[in-house]
């Protein structure tokens, strides 16, 4: 059995045998409506986007609620598109490792082309330009991660290739936000046609913060004549184009060793994972937990399907911030954060495995129970402390979920700000005490402390990618492992960037905290663990 076309045709039996769940609709006819009525476009090819967004087409295209499926467009590492879609005919593996040990494993066909977004071949581009042309498009949507929206560096001046694409116009734009403005120049231009712009990524308030690059970079085009004053009024009027917010919540680690194992042990061949030219490991196969959630605001000035039919919750802006925010910056991605934190520096590499240690669990529970939720709101469609039970109790120690501290690892800048930052402006504005703050100072200073490389054994460490990574090392570079007597105040410029951290660290009581947990961390081996220990006893 190989992923293909072909294969599920010729050998259903054989695939069903193998315990394999295949699509039940007619993928040729579903691909040729796609072609001559698209209406979902997907920005970000990767795993969360095949596992939980082309399962959701599946289901409504299974249940005859849409007739053409998703088009991915993948805006960053091409590899993506010609070695793991076209090679395997845009389908995908999709296996749910339940708790138990179990699998469920489904062949996703929901997603009905792939693109690469590169304006500068030709022939990409037109057939982008052509797509967003037809006016049976009604939604565009994003995994592309937080750093995805970013078009400012840290001292908020311009990337240099914004700047580029500014002085370019829309002719050849490569930021993915200049792109995506381009591409709703198109739509304004072919009709001034609606649509529905929906962020599905983790970021406070996704849809204005998409929506804000978008129109910093339309701007700057009208400024320099590329388009007219009409289409800032086009984008600005949510009654043509809507900018929705979103709350999504799947882990979808990168592929697993026992997986591709199983799946061979099988007879499903040519599974293995590769790594790419931009470093991305992935494989036709997405492993992935069971728990998934989305919610999206009621925004769709063109229509949409109808989403609630596969799972997902529709709501007003306000329900859907507070339930962004009861995940992103309480139940589950704080956690994740500090936990992969310390797992980098204590040497564990499945977040599972964490989860056995101590000093670790209290650290989430405090961070969630304790820090989080005194000041949550209940956004009332999804119940906060339950959330985060399901998080510690299932979700974290499901041993068949084989995530890694590294993986979460990454972009951790884009992300502190949220994920702290706003747990931290929550307590100065209600007036609460800082003090009552332990994971947090305690996750940030781990931060610090792995960035220098050196794990608690004092081994060198590989420290995952961020776009701030080279930024920030250049600030700690004469602090040395093992001489706390090194440190000479170098965090005071890093954690008073509030472009960073949503706020003006240093200008708090919190800040001496990091400062001591930090240069405690490096007082030679163990100091971590004694640190993390200490605190939370």
């Amino acid at each position: 059995m190989k992923l293909d076309l072909a294969s599920l045709k010729a050998n259903s039996a054989e695939w069903k045998k193998a315990c394999v769940k295949l699509p039940v609709f007619d993928i040729a006819a579903v691909r040729a409506e796609t072609s001559e009525a698209p209406e979902w476009v997907h920005f970000g090819a990767g795993n969360i986007f095949r596992g939980f967004v082309g399962s959701i087409a599946q289901r409504l295209i299974e249940g005859g609620e849409l007739k053409s499926g998703i088009i991915a467009c993948e805006t960053f590492d091409y590899d993506i598109i010609s070695k793991i879609y076209e090679p395997f005919d845009n389908l995908t593996l999709n296996v749910i490792m339940n708790p138990d040990g179990t699998t469920s494993r489904e062949v996703l066909s929901g997603i009905a082309s792939a693109v690469k977004v590169d304006f500068s071949d030709a022939s990409a581009r037109e057939n982008l330009l052509e797509i967003f042309r037809k006016p049976s498009l009604k939604m565009m949507s994003f995994t592309i991660t937080e750093k995805g929206y970013q078009i400012r560096r840290s001292d908020a001046s311009l990337m240099p290739v914004v700047e580029a694409d500014i002085i370019g116009g829309p002719h050849s734009p490569r930021h993915v936000m200049s792109v995506v403005t381009a591409l709703l120049f198109e739509r304004f231009k072919a009709g001034q046609f609606k649509m529905a712009v929906v962020s599905m990524d983790n970021c406070s308030r996704n849809g204005d913060r998409l929506k804000s690059s978008v129109m910093t970079i339309a701007e700057a085009w009208r400024e320099k004549g590329f388009v007219p004053a009409e289409f800032l009024g086009y984008l600005s009027d949510e009654a043509t184009i809507s900018f929705p917010w979103s709350m999504i919540d799947k882990i979808t680690p990168r592929p697993h060793p026992d997986v591709l194992r199983v799946l061979s042990q099988d007879g499903i061949e040519g599974m293995d994972p590769i790594v790419t030219s931009k470093s991305t490991f992935i494989a036709p196969f997405v492993n992935a937990e069971r728990p998934e959630y989305l919610v999206i605001e009621d925004k769709f000035p063109a229509g949409r399907p109808a989403l609630e039919k596969a799972g997902v919750y529709l709501a007003d802006r306000e329900t859907v911030n507070k339930t962004e925010r009861m995940k992103v910056t309480t139940c589950l991605n704080p956690l994740h954060t500090a936990m992969s934190m310390f797992g980098c520096l204590l040497g564990y590499d499945l977040i599972c495995k964490e989860m056995e240690d101590p000093d670790i669990v209290k650290l989430v529970k405090r961070l969630g129970y304790v820090e989080g939720l005194a000041v949550v709101v209940d956004p009332g469609i999804i119940s906060p402390k339950a959330f985060i039970d399901e998080v510690v109790n299932e979700r974290l120690p499901n041993k068949f979920m084989p995530d890694d501290p590294r993986r979460i690892a990454t972009d951790t800048s884009q992300k502190v700000g949220i994920r702290f930052g706003e747990t931290i402006r929550s307590y100065v504005a209600e007036g609460r005490d800082l003090d009552e703050l332990v994971a947090i100072p305690l996750a940030l200073a781990a931060w610090m402390r792995y960035l220098l490389g050196v794990g608690d054994d004092g081994a060198e460490i590989e420290i995952s990618p961020d776009p701030l990574k080279d930024e920030i090392a250049a600030k700690l570079s004469s602090i040395r492992w093992n001489e706390p007597d090194s440190y000479n105040g170098e965090l005071k410029e890093i954690f008073s960037n509030a472009t960073v951290f949503g706020l003006d660290i240093c200008a708090t009581e919190l800040f001496p905290r990091i400062e001591r947990y930090f240069i405690q961390m490096l007082g030679g081996v163990g100091a971590v663990r004694s640190v993390l220990h200490e605190s939370l006893s």
